[in-house]
């Protein structure tokens, strides 16, 4: 995996001096790699539009072969059509192309084991993310993180024949990938004829906003032989299929594009612009009676202006039973700054009591490279949710012997105006070190952040007014 990830990896650098940034090459190797897979697997594909065909051109005949190829294959139907949508040529020199399709023809992709190709393609996501930093943690959340996530919530297809996962903002496809991952893990690799179908074509599916992610989430499912519904379109601002699932695992995007607008959503009940409150009502709607959820939220989630409508609303319809804070840093270097926790509840009956878990006070804060993210950081905190996926274990504030896990009754969260930041029983020691002063970027992060917040209930503020002015 690692000499693949270093090839195509070292290929990228020539590419950008032919004006292909990161996201480009990961798209264009994309189409590729299909095409290499499609033609060692033996699948049919529309005349002149396969590997050995493309292989078999230079020059500007090479150039001109390939944007057709693409047009061409963006026409056809099922995941073929879905995976070339829209696609379009990076390439403005013919040699860089033909050199990319010779690294890609020295590998039998086929002959690899399924992990190891997707890994390496995972491999070169998270170093494209890594390498762009900027506003990638809204397509690319830590590995460790989703894999902590899918552990807890236990996404079992085997349980029933209508079993349903979903990530309505989905991205590069991390969560569900990890989901089918873990489901390998449990079942050891063997799967029932009858389920294994159901399971590769009908219980993996996905909203993005995005071609591109999209695009790229389709390619790192039908790695793993998954062939996914990936819908493209917004997830919070049209009105949602009738289709319901029993799990949802999901971080929306942290952005704020879009923001000083209500969707008008009649599903909705607290009319807000706050885009994360959003979608955990959106999250509310579309999971089934007894279904589960855990998600990704910035800290303004939990004390924005209209947070505590949110979650009493939250709290009445679902079992709000476990919030993880997590440690500073969790998504470094891609949104430096954001501070960040993940909500975990079940749909179909009332809130009695929150589980707090604080992996945030009196912990270094994250870095790429002295102090990396590993599964220790969240090894605990699983231990203490328990094998539930529903937060039903039995559970001790004594299982963590930091004292970093508390439970909040019903009364307690209401008396706190349903603001669960809160809820903060650990002296962080290290708010007072003055060699663990924040750097400059993460500082304007949380300016910009609270700004956007302020900016979001002014918003809110003046529809309200001008809702008043048009009653009277």
């Amino acid at each position: 995996m690692t000499d693949v990830v270093g090839k195509l990896w070292g290929f990228c650098h020539t590419l950008r001096h032919d004006g292909i940034d990161y996201g480009d090459y990961i798209e264009q190797l994309t189409y590729l790699l299909f095409l290499k897979m499609a033609d060692e697997r033996g699948v049919r594909l529309p005349d002149s539009t396969d590997w050995p065909y493309l292989r078999k051109q230079s020059g500007t005949e090479l150039q001109d072969t390939y944007v057709e190829t693409l047009r061409v294959l963006g026409r056809q139907p099922g995941i073929l059509g879905d995976i070339f949508s829209g696609a379009q040529s990076r390439f403005t020199n013919p040699v860089n192309l033909q050199k990319l399709i010779v690294v890609i023809d020295e590998t039998e992709w086929t002959e690899l084991e399924t992990d190891v190709k997707a890994a390496a393609f995972e491999g070169l996501l998270e170093k494209a993310a890594a390498e762009g930093k900027k506003g990638a943690g809204q397509y690319f959340t830590p590995r460790l993180l989703i894999q902590s996530m899918v552990r807890c919530m236990k996404p079992d297809p085997r349980v029933s024949k209508d079993f349903t996962i979903s990530d309505p903002a989905c991205g590069t496809g991390g969560f569900l990938v990890a989901a089918y991952e873990w489901l390998k893990d449990e079942s050891r690799g063997v799967i029932d004829r009858e389920t294994a179908p159901r399971i590769r074509k009908q219980t993996y599916f996905g909203q993005e906003l995005v071609a591109r992610p999209r695009r790229l989430a389709l390619m790192n499912m039908y790695l793993h032989q998954v062939e996914p519904h990936i819908a493209l379109g917004d997830s919070i601002y049209e009105v949602p299929s009738s289709q319901r699932y029993d799990v949802v695992l999901t971080n929306p995007p942290f952005g704020t594009k879009g923001a000083n607008q209500s969707p008008g959503r009649e599903d909705f009940v607290v009319e807000t612009s706050n885009k994360q409150l959003n979608f955990l009502q959106h999250v509310l709607t579309i999971l089934k009676p007894g279904g589960r959820a855990a998600v990704v939220v910035p800290d303004n989630v939990l004390f924005a202006g209209q947070a505590g409508e949110v979650f009493e609303v939250l709290m009445e319809d679902c079992d709000v039973h476990t919030v993880l804070r997590c440690p500073r840093g969790t998504f470094s270097p891609y949104t430096e700054g954001t501070k960040t926790n993940v909500i975990f509840f079940t749909k179909g009956r009332p809130t009695e009591r929150t589980w707090i878990y604080d992996g945030r006070a009196n912990v270094p804060k994250i870095t790429k490279k002295r102090r990396p993210l590993t599964a220790e950081y969240f090894a605990e905190f699983e231990r203490c949710f328990g094998d539930d996926p529903n937060g039903r274990s039995e559970r001790n504030e004594e299982d963590s012997p930091a004292g970093r896990w508390r439970s909040f009754t019903l009364d307690e969260v209401r008396d706190r105006r349903f603001k669960l930041d809160s809820f903060k029983w650990i002296r962080d020691e290290s708010l007072d070190d003055p060699d663990d002063i924040p750097e400059p970027e993460e500082l304007v992060t949380e300016a910009m952040e609270e700004l956007q917040l302020a900016l979001d209930e002014l918003a809110d503020i003046q529809r309200l007014l001008e809702g008043e002015g048009t009653t009277r």
